[in-house]
This record gives C-alpha cells, structure tokens and sequence, in this order.
C-alpha cells in the first residue's frame, strides 16, 4: 500500500493473494486519512438488522493451552479438593482475606485474581458453567482445540468452524436469497494474525492484528470479483464488490486507536489481550454490523510452578479478569445486547503433579457474561473429585458436552437456525441446554 499524501489512499493489486478456495487479502489503512462518510453511515446504520435480524453481538474468547479449571472456579465446599492439592490449591473463602477463594454459592469461589468478575457475578450477568468439555478423550492441545472450534468432536475431517457456518446458513429470508440482503464485511472479525479455525469456512470474515492493519478473507468468488476492480477499473465491480467494504473501512478506521477513549471509567490491562479487547470494544461502537468477535490468549499450559492463589496462574488470571471487566465497563448498556463466552481446550489433572503443577487433564469450566445470561449461578452437574468419581482415575469427569452450551448461545442469543448444519453429528437438543440464558 502507498498513500498519496494526505488526499487518500492507493491499495496495490498485488497484495490479493490466492491459496486453495480462500484469497486473502492484506491492506493497512491509516486511520489519520480516513473519515467517516455520509453514504457510510446511511449504508451501515441498519447493518446489525441485515445481520441476525436481533442487533445481538457474540463475544468468543479462547483460553489456549488448557486453563485449569479447578483453581479457577474453585470447589471450595469439596474436601477431596484440598487432599489433591495440598500446595497450590485455593484457600477456602475468608472475610477480608486476599489470598482465598471468592466465594459465590457456598460451594463455589472464584480464584483470588477474578476478583473483577465478583462485581459481574453480584449484577446477575456472570455465570459459569463446571464439567464441560469435549467428550474426546484427548489430551492434544492441537487436536483438541481443532475439535472445539471445529465443533465436531474426534472429527478430524471437518474443514470449516462452527461459527463460520453459523454465519453461512443465518440466512434464510427470501431476501437474502434473492441477493438483496447487505452482509456487512465486519459481521465476524478476529483479532489475531490469522484466521482462526473457528472462523474458517465460505463466509467472509476479518481476521486483524489491530484496527491500524488487517486481512480480510473471503471465499474464491469474492476474491476474483475483488481483483477484477483493480483489473479493470469497473465501476460495477466497484460498487458490488469492494464500495460496501470500503466504506465500511472507513467507519471502522475513523477513530484512531490511540486516541480512542474508553467510557465509564474502564482501564485496559496495556497487555495484548486486554488491547484486543479495547479494539472489539471500538468495532462495537463503530456500528459496522459486527455479530462476532473472537480473540484468544495464551498461557495456561501450567506443568511447572503453577502456584496457587499467587503464581503463574493467577498473574494469567488477572489479566484475563481485568481486560474482561474493562470490556464489559467500556460497553456499558451496550451489554445487554452483548454474550462473551470464554473456552479452553480442556482442563487439569485433579491431582498436582511433582513440579508444582498440573498436566494434561478432561473436563474444564467457561464463564458466560452478557446482558441475556441468568447469572449468579454456576451450572452444570458436579461430578465429586473422589477417587472413584474422576475421570479416568485423574480428572475431573465430564458431564456437559460443550457443544450443550454453544448451540444455547448460538440460538437464544444469536437466533441462529439451522443447528443441524451449525453442529453437524449432535444428538442433543433443547433438553441438553442448562438454560444459562
């Protein structure tokens, strides 16, 4: 990319690269340059209506490397907990100190460093969900982070990710069949360098490292229509293929990252994580039309000197907890119209290993968070930590497939159809819901 002074911007045709069915595109903007246009905000201000018809925003946050589970909503009411742990689990609950548990439901607490999700929890918009996970029985951090994201369990054929096709099959009306819906090229955007496989598929998605550059992905068809505007100058092509992804550029460019401000009092972690959140937080508020974000963080792979309430663990926690609380702060009432959802691969060993840590484990917990989630509970069936009732002799037990609680958010908050091409192979239906929202 060149600019040409300060008048605009000039994009290279080279820059459109073809790989297989997908073409990627790479283009950096300089927000500097870019303003918000009249036909920009006529075209974009119904764009969450041409979405999922509900104005509704989905929030994915992925936890690579497996987080620990049993230390991060601790099952303090659980004396076999303590008997497998005797170094780096979490203090029982006591007033006014730092160092134990948060207690939620007598049973439950939240690790020390989640101390911002106390407040959410109070507020009825946090819950969290115990014993769920993936029903495979691996202990892969690639296949089975493949596996949730592809939302086929021990399927390693599935080529797209579960959101993909829910954004591929959301339409159903005959006015997107007949072509007239306008899908905003920011329906789903990524912060992270690519793709994600969660994202993967026919549907156009936004895959971003921040606002400043991205790549755009789209399927072969666009991607052709899109180098044929650089090709030939048409000014049909123009308009039907790149005019709406521009215009929705500069929307989204207009506000410098840098000098974006947050709203009521919220302070990002100067982390990556807690900055990718600030940015998801500015697409929401730019109104391009944006139905999922996805950002991920890693970390959680805790084998060696975990630690307990005070560690490893818990300094990854409380830069989890803070950039999550910012987010949901910065958005204020736009909360209600908003669901995060956090996941990780699959949780720990019940039982600390000899380095202080923990290994490769079965079922893990997620916490749901938005305006439409019944919260101040902890769902899921508690399958006991004794001997006889983990998992293999070591885990904890898996009782909620994930793919439970992933079609509930899929549907209810998003309104998506179709869930039998969404999770295509799941027996389960409504009855396996925990009516988290």
């Amino acid at each position: 990319m060149s600019r040409d002074g300060d008048s605009g911007y000039e994009v290279s045709r080279r820059v459109f690269m073809k790989s297989g069915a997908l073409a990627l595109a790479t283009i950096g903007l300089s927000p500097s340059f870019l303003r918000r246009t009249v036909f920009a905000q006529e075209l974009f201000k119904g764009a969450a209506a041409n979405g999922n018809a509900r104005g509704k925003v989905l929030i994915v946050l992925f936890q690579r490397g497996a987080a620990d589970a049993l230390n991060v909503v601790v099952p303090h009411g659980e004396s076999a907990y303590y008997k497998l742990r005797p170094n780096i689990a979490i203090p029982r609950p006591v007033s006014g100190t730092a160092q134990s548990a948060i207690d939620l439901d007598g049973f439950f607490g939240l690790h020390p460093s989640l101390s911002p999700f106390k407040r959410l929890w109070d507020d009825g918009i946090l819950a969290s969900v115990h014993a769920v996970g993936s029903p495979s029985n691996t202990r892969s951090h690639f296949d089975a982070q493949d596996y949730m994201e592809s939302g086929t369990p021990d399927n390693k054929g599935t080529r797209d990710g579960w959101l993909n096709r829910y954004l591929a099959v959301k339409g159903t009306c005959d006015e997107c069949k007949l072509g007239h819906e306008t899908i905003s090229p920011f329906q789903a955007v990524a912060m992270t360098p690519q793709t994600p496989r969660i994202l993967e598929g026919n549907a156009a998605t936004v895959a971003m490292n921040s606002l400043d550059e991205f790549s755009i992905r789209t399927n072969g068809t666009q991607a052709e229509r899109i180098e044929a505007l650089y090709r030939t100058g048409s000014a049909d092509v123009v308009h039907a293929a790149g005019g709406e992804m521009f215009e929705a550029m500069k929307i989204l460019q207009a506000a410098n990252p840098q000098q974006y401000i947050p709203q009521n009092s919220a302070e990002y972690p100067r982390t990556p994580f807690g900055q990718h959140l600030r940015q998801i937080a500015q697409i929401i508020k730019a109104d391009v039309g944006l139905e999922v974000a996805f950002a991920d963080v890693g970390g959680w792979d805790t084998h060696v000197n975990q630690g307990g309430a005070t560690g490893q663990l818990a300094n990854r926690l409380d830069d989890f907890a803070k950039s999550i609380g910012a987010l949901v702060q910065d958005l204020g009432n736009r909360m209600a119209d908003v669901t995060i959802l956090t996941m990780s691969e699959f949780g720990r060993t019940a039982r600390q290993n000899g380095n202080g840590g923990t290994d490769h484990g079965h079922a893990t917990s997620m916490f749901v968070i938005g305006g439409d989630v019944k919260g101040k509970k902890v769902y899921g069936k508690w399958p006991g930590l004794e001997q006889e009732q983990l998992n293999e002799g070591r885990d904890l037990a898996l009782t909620t497939d994930f793919r439970s609680v992933f079609s509930e958010v899929a549907f209810k908050h998003l309104g998506a159809a179709k869930m039998d091409a969404v999770f295509p192979g799941f027996k389960g239906d409504e009855k396996s819901w925990l009516g988290v929202l």
